[in-house]
């Protein structure tokens, strides 16, 4: 176990200053979230912490993350577009999202109810990743980001989640506002401004 994943069951992600208090998303899905990690475990996925949350990997691939929203936890598979989901319980990270795609839980039965069913999920999953299997990303012709707003996609996946979870009115104003510049420095400070507040799911107004 990495013993960082325990720091954030107990402190949370520290994103925001309700760490370590009832306030806490973690904490409010505590029970919910250790026998997800139970589950993922068993599954002999390996355990780190990425983008201030528990990520789980099989041979260096990221697999899948686990974090909490206010009104529930939820598990994230990084290509959960190509899994079969016979169970239909799989769902967009956002309107736009092409490749992750979510399960998520509001109570601690519903994970173990689920717990055969979430094992072939991640075991299918782990085969995705043995086959070399890849996620064809259509254009999003409507919108054209700037190279460090990609660059920030791809180093932080769970705020390119956020990012598509937006409406695509708040997605353009963002990017208008970071393309703006003609300095990467000042797009690159944009962006780290407004982090927090796309995590949130917020626009830039609200």
């Amino acid at each position: 176990m990495n013993h960082s994943v325990e720091v954030y069951l107990a402190e949370g992600c520290g994103r925001c200053p309700l760490g370590a208090t009832p306030a806490c998303k973690v904490y409010a899905w505590q029970e919910e979230m250790k026998q997800l990690r139970r589950i993922l475990l068993e599954c002999g996925l390996t355990e780190e912490v990425k983008w201030s949350a528990p990520c789980y990997t099989f041979q260096g691939n990221n697999i899948l993350i686990m974090a909490a929203f206010k009104g529930y936890c939820f598990l994230s598979f990084f290509k959960g577009v190509l899994l079969y989901d016979e169970a239909g319980i799989l769902t967009k990270a956002g309107e736009n999202s092409q490749s992750a795609r979510l399960i998520s839980f509001t109570n601690v039965q519903q994970v173990l109810d689920n717990e055969t069913i979430l094992k072939a999920y991640i075991f299918e999953a782990i085969e995705i990743e043995k086959a070399g299997l890849k996620v064809e990303f259509k254009q999003k012709n409507e919108l054209v980001f700037p190279a460090e707003l990609l660059q920030k996609f791809e180093e932080n996946p769970p705020f390119k989640m956020a990012f598509e979870s937006l409406t695509l009115g708040r997605q353009r104003g963002y990017n208008l506002y970071f393309s703006a510049p003609k300095q990467t420095k000042t797009r690159q400070s944009r962006i780290e401004k407004y982090m927090e507040k796309i995590l949130a799911g917020k626009g830039m107004l609200d």
